[in-house]
């Protein structure tokens, strides 16, 4: 296969890869490479500048250099076709089954994750545009081992989101002048160059989710990237749209301005719930008592921060004429287990019937048997409307004091947290390394987002002389080696089945320097 002036590839190629990584779509990457990656490299190292700030005392605020857009009257563009009602949206990665899983749930998107649910195995993201291609046109089905078929509905699908990686990974299979590419623009850019005609064709169109999002200028990043790819392949502007995740902590201070520099091309934000407890950690780590979290479980939707987080997220939203979508319920049914499942259902309704009663215009599920509760709890508040979006919460006052006051957070400090922080790490990081990115652990839906919570918290309560509560022990490296060896023993398969997924978590939670994100070290371990 002949490839562009620059491009290499130095992953494996089968027949129907090349369908994806043609000579045209590899162009293509490389243009936007060229033109973005730069960039993109400069705001990854303001993001290094501001934590550093913060670990030196600093603080988050509203931006007084943007007061103008967070007070102007403006509207970003109206929701374009299959994103006016999104009252269920179901999430999952891109393989075969649940692809097609997804998109005949009922709910009325799924989110198709590149991303968190997902790991950036080769064959995945190869695979896993390949498997978006067929769907959008109907020619994806499946066959299992044991002859079970999937296959789409004749009727109406979901709507596809599509979830690229975050700016922080890079994709060491497809160098660009003797560069790793990005993998947000592989990710964008594959899908959109071959999916866009076709997604319009079908009356829908090039929607994304983007995740990580620290700032507005990595929004203005994105909006720049959406124009020039829409230029390159004759699409009129305004035809993707994205729906920004605001799920760190310092993307909360700029909710307007995000929603500003994409104006013409967003769908709203979503209330990213699990990576902002994770950001919380990971910007003020150092900081001590005021921003130490309690056990993992114990940190729900409704204390101080963490509301005051979301309030303001639908507020900002519906002033801007955005949508506001929820986040996930991480619990998950059991069609085994009836006691498992009637908890399971009851913590869904529960979490989606606050999100509706505030709100919300949609909200997240993981797993098939969840669209219809949630689609219930959302028809009893929307009735006949789409959304909510006349709902303009404007009783809503939220100060960058409410905003980061962890330290109100409520709960213990134990070993029962630990141990669990420390199990639920290597079992996803075991999972990861093997190609799995959602894995169903102690009846929750764990993805990189909460294993990133897992092992951030453990790195916190070192570094900071935490005594847990129950125990009276101090957290020390000695005690989380041995909390990980009598989890392992506790775990199906031999201890050995975990080494790297072990020896990978103990790196990350304990070294003296916090890394970034923990798919960063788990990538450089993947073929």
């Amino acid at each position: 296969m002949s490839l562009p002036d620059g491009v290499e590839i130095t992953g494996a190629i089968d027949d129907r890869h090349q369908e994806i990584l043609s000579p045209e779509a590899l162009g293509f990457l490389a243009d936007l490479h060229r033109a973005f990656d730069g960039r993109r490299r400069e705001l990854l190292a303001r993001r290094t500048e501001r934590q550093a700030a913060l670990a030196a005392g600093g603080t988050l605020d509203f931006l007084p250099e943007t007061k103008d857009v967070r007070e102007a009257e403006w509207r970003v563009a109206d929701p374009a076709p299959g994103l006016v009602d999104r009252r269920v949206e179901i999430t999952g990665p891109t393989d075969a089954k649940m692809t097609i899983n997804a998109l005949n749930s009922g709910a009325r998107v799924w989110l198709a994750d590149l991303e968190d649910a997902n790991t950036p195995r080769w064959e995945n993201v190869v695979t896993g545009q390949l498997n978006l291609r067929d769907a959008i046109r109907r020619e994806l089905s499946l066959t299992t081992a044991e002859g079970r078929r999937y296959r789409l509905d004749e009727g109406e699908l979901a709507t596809i989101v599509m979830r690229p990686r975050g700016w922080h990974l890079g994709e060491k299979h497809i160098l660009v002048d003797g560069e790793r590419t990005s993998g947000s623009l592989v990710d964008f850019g594959l899908y959109l160059f071959h999916n866009a005609r076709a997604l319009l064709e079908r009356g829908s169109g090039p929607y994304f989710y983007l995740p990580k999002l620290e700032s507005h200028l990595e929004a203005r990043l994105w909006n720049d990237v959406f124009v020039l790819a829409q230029e390159r392949l004759g699409l009129p502007r305004g035809t993707i749209r994205a729906t920004v995740l605001i799920e760190t902590f310092p993307a909360a201070f700029e909710m307007d301005e995000i929603l500003y520099e994409l104006r013409d091309h967003s769908a709203g934000l979503n209330a990213g719930r699990w990576d902002y407890m994770f950001s919380m950690i990971k910007n003020f780590r150092t900081r001590g008592a005021d921003f130490l979290l309690p056990d993992r479980n114990a940190v729900t939707m409704t204390v101080p921060f963490m509301r005051a987080y979301t309030e303001l997220l639908v507020r900002t939203c519906h002033r801007r004429g955005a949508h506001a979508i929820g986040g996930m319920a991480a619990f998950i049914p059991s069609r085994r287990d009836p006691r498992v499942n009637e908890v399971a259902l009851a913590k869904v309704r529960e979490d989606k019937t606050r999100e509706a009663t505030d709100g919300f215009d949609g909200s997240w599920v993981a797993h098939p048997d969840l669209v219809p509760v949630c689609r219930e709890v959302f028809d009893g508040v929307l009735g006949d409307r789409p959304n909510q979006l006349d709902r303009g919460r404007e009783e809503v006052r939220v100060t960058a004091g409410d905003l980061l006051a962890v330290r109100d957070t409520p709960g213990q400090r134990s070993e029962t947290g630990l141990r669990n922080a420390i199990s639920v790490g290597i079992q996803y990081l075991a999972a990861w390394l093997d190609g799995t990115g959602a894995v169903a652990i102690f009846n929750l839906m764990e993805d990189a987002a909460t294993a990133e919570i897992s092992r951030s918290q453990v790195w916190q309560w070192l570094h900071n002389g935490v005594t847990l509560d129950d125990s009276g022990a101090p957290v020390t490296r000695e005690l989380v080696e041995r909390i990980a060896d009598e989890e392992i023993a506790k775990l199906p398969g031999e201890p050995a089945d975990y080494a790297a997924a072990r020896d990978l978590f103990v790196e990350v939670a304990v070294a003296d320097d916090f890394v970034d994100f923990l798919t960063l070290p788990a990538y450089e371990r993947m073929p």
